[in-house]
């Protein structure tokens, strides 16, 4: 019997996911949705030929064991919650959102549930945790984005800094994970994942640049242990609906739940 699959948010991760499962992924099936703005989100389905109830959030628990989170992070525990207090399994994006609700992972833990971030977004993390279970000494992430992918987070708007305006590359925020997450909730879940799976929020240093010659958003990690020492980059196209979030994206979260119901599994 497949296993019944929830996406709450519908917009451009969540849609992707919801098309895929419609289309068919072994030993699962979507069962209900859940939006802020459910008539767009049963507009949106009705489009694309997908019939599935569309529910408050606290409601998709009900039917579903997995949780498949990719709404706004102002959401991340309206939805985690719920999901994780069920025992749930939450399949999330959401890294920085996580950041700032490490009570998630109890809350998962005393249930029986479990948390799934999915980071497709960010290559080398098997290498990094695979470090972790030795000494490693730095972890480093270069985060380099056009204008358009950063313009409006927080800590722009707090430091009065217009991204529009830079006409040559700018490094615009120097910090660690944790600070990262808070000033850039929507724009750096990847530094966030990246911090979990090394040496956590508060010793992993990132730098963001904008360039307005980018139409990429990239991100180089480095990583310097007593077992490895390792540089990679990526370079991720940016969707065209929201430019924060890469065309990538989507299709992370869509391996993560082929990984769940696939007899082999590749990678840590």
């Amino acid at each position: 019997m497949p296993i019944g699959v929830a996406i709450a948010g519908l917009g451009t991760i969540g849609i992707k996911v919801a098309e895929a499962l419609h289309a068919g992924i072994k030993g699962l099936e979507l069962t209900a949705v859940s939006s802020g703005r459910r008539d767009k989100a049963e507009a949106r389905l009705a489009e694309a030929g997908i019939h599935a109830p569309v529910l408050n959030n606290a409601e998709l628990a009900g039917l579903a064991e997995i949780i498949v989170e990719c709404a706004p992070s102002a959401a991340f525990t309206d939805i985690a919650r719920p999901a994780l207090e069920a025992g749930r399994t939450l399949l999330t994006v959401s890294g920085a959102a996580l950041l700032d609700a490490p009570e998630m992972v109890e809350i998962a833990e005393q249930n029986g549930g479990k948390i799934i971030l999915a980071t497709g977004a960010l290559l080398g993390l098997d290498a990094v945790r695979a470090a972790a279970e030795g000494d490693i000494h730095e972890v480093r992430m270069v985060t380099r984005k056009p204008p358009r992918s950063l313009d409006g987070a927080p800590y722009l708007t707090e430091h009065n800094i217009d991204v529009m305006a830079l006409t040559e590359p700018k490094m615009v925020f120097e910090g660690t994970a944790r600070e990262a997450a808070r000033g850039f909730p929507a724009n750096l879940n990847v530094g966030a994942a990246l911090s979990l799976a090394g040496t956590g929020p508060d010793a992993t240093r990132i730098e963001i640049w904008v360039d307005p010659g980018l139409d990429r958003n990239t991100h180089t990690i480095h990583v310097d242990a007593d077992t490895v020492r390792f540089s990679m980059t990526i370079e991720n196209v940016p969707s065209e609906e929201n430019p924060g979030t890469g065309r990538v994206t989507p299709l992370s979260v869509i391996a993560a739940l082929r990984g769940i119901a696939a007899p082999l599994r590749v990678g840590t």
